[in-house]
């Protein structure tokens, strides 16, 4: 059997840095080969070779990389030579409609650049108000019951901070340690905040001991309250506060009154920084608003189930119940139930030392939940945690959320629940 020259057949599947033919040997002084920055790298598969960064693409339009290093972010026409923007164009399952422009520019945060014609600020506000509506309609026609808490709770496990920048690092987002014009703009840029325990140039204070920016007065009714913490209950979060129950530093009002507060708040993110949590969030919602541009409702709405909604989420893991017996008292006593009483329904080894008792709750003849302990308070308890978590986390058997509604079949109303119990 014939040997096979592998060296020679084997280049047209090796990347250029592992080919033999582009290995570095050392060469003579007068044979030393030219720079590597101004090398021509052949593929086998094509016949014209492939220029680099400091070659000029056009005749006419010579480009100078020297140039990239004055510009605080990539310019948009470098979007199209970029191998990662079109990866993760690819790999994302993006609409074709979606420019590498429009991807480029979500993948720069306003503390890179300041200039919010090239960066995703306003793309990130359109997005932010998209995934709350869309997370939101579908938790709440799912489950009608969910106590307040508990939807804001479920709202964070969706679209929150840490769960977008969890999606960015599945999608294989790379960030770049510093941004600038000669950055690749398949990467995320942005100014990373110093930690807290880091000096100050120096000089021995730490960034956590600087004075915090003076902030105008929250919109709340009462800011003398919200000083005292009487008004952080569960309706002025619903009224006041983000879709998170978070309170917010700046409302589209106050922009709107004085228009050059937006422009100081991108100035101070850009001198501090912000973190990559906060930058991955923001590119995520920034991606959904140009889907949404460019490609319409529906492939957002799908882009939106594919990414965010097909996450799994336990939602009776976020209840916690202070008092659950007194709560289900009063929950029967709203919906005219029979004030429910705790049943023993079996038991083992009373007077062993790892005794069982399986305690049952009833209204009247029907069981509305049991429990397992290793004493009867302990059983009873569970119970009654049973019985509230089949109340609160009832869902229709076929949900649909308005979204999903089309004009040839008609919106049919869903089920609007009364409430949680406040004692």
């Amino acid at each position: 059997m014939k040997g096979l020259h592998l060296l020679r057949w084997s280049g047209s599947v090796l990347s250029p840095r592992t080919r033999p033919c582009c290995f570095i040997h050392k060469y003579p002084s007068q044979y030393r080969p030219q720079p590597f920055n101004i090398l021509l790298r052949f593929q086998s598969s094509a016949a014209v070779p492939i220029r680099t960064i400091s070659e000029p693409e056009d005749d006419t339009e010579p480009q100078n990389p020297a140039h990239y290093t004055l510009l605080p972010s990539p310019p948009p026409s470098r979007a199209l030579s970029s191998a990662r923007l079109s990866a993760l164009h690819a790999r994302l399952v993006l609409p074709p409609r979606l420019p590498l422009e429009s991807l480029a520019r979500c993948l720069v945060d306003p503390s890179a650049d300041t200039n919010p014609n090239f960066n995703n600020a306003s793309l990130s506000i359109l997005g932010y108000d998209l995934l709350g509506y869309y997370t939101s309609e579908a938790i709440v026609c799912r489950y009608p019951r969910l106590p307040t808490e508990v939807t804001f709770a479920a709202m964070s496990a969706y679209c929150g901070s840490k769960t977008l920048a969890a999606v960015t690092r599945e999608w294989g987002v790379e960030v770049a340690a510093a941004p600038g014009g000669e950055v690749d703009p398949g990467v995320l840029q942005c100014t990373r905040q110093e930690a807290g325990n880091a000096s100050v140039n120096g000089t021995g204070t730490q960034f956590k001991d600087l004075p915090k920016v003076a902030e105008d007065p929250s919109t709340r009714p009462n800011p003398e309250q919200q000083r005292r913490g009487w008004s952080r209950g569960a309706t002025s979060k619903t009224v006041y506060d983000d879709d998170f129950g978070d309170e917010i530093e700046r409302t589209e009002t106050d922009y709107a009154e004085r228009p050059e507060l937006r422009q100081e708040d991108a100035q101070r993110k850009a001198k501090r920084g912000v973190t990559l949590e906060v930058a991955s969030a923001g590119f995520v919602r920034a991606l959904m608003g140009a889907v949404y541009l460019h490609a319409g409702k529906r492939a957002a709405y799908n882009f939106f189930k594919a990414h965010i909604l097909s996450r799994h989420l336990d939602v009776s893991k976020l209840f916690e119940f202070r008092q659950p017996t007194r709560d289900l008292s009063k929950l029967c006593a709203r919906e005219g139930f029979e004030s429910p009483v705790a049943r023993i329904l079996s038991e083992t080894g009373r007077k062993s030392r790892h005794p069982v008792f399986v305690v049952g709750v009833f209204a009247g003849k029907d069981k509305l939940g049991e429990g397992s302990g290793g004493s009867l308070d302990e059983a009873r308890i569970r119970a009654a945690i049973g019985a509230l978590k089949g109340w609160y986390l009832y869902s229709p058997l076929e949900v649909r959320v308005p979204s999903e509604a089309t004009e040839g079949k008609p919106w049919e109303p869903v089920l609007v629940d009364g409430g949680e119990v406040f004692v």
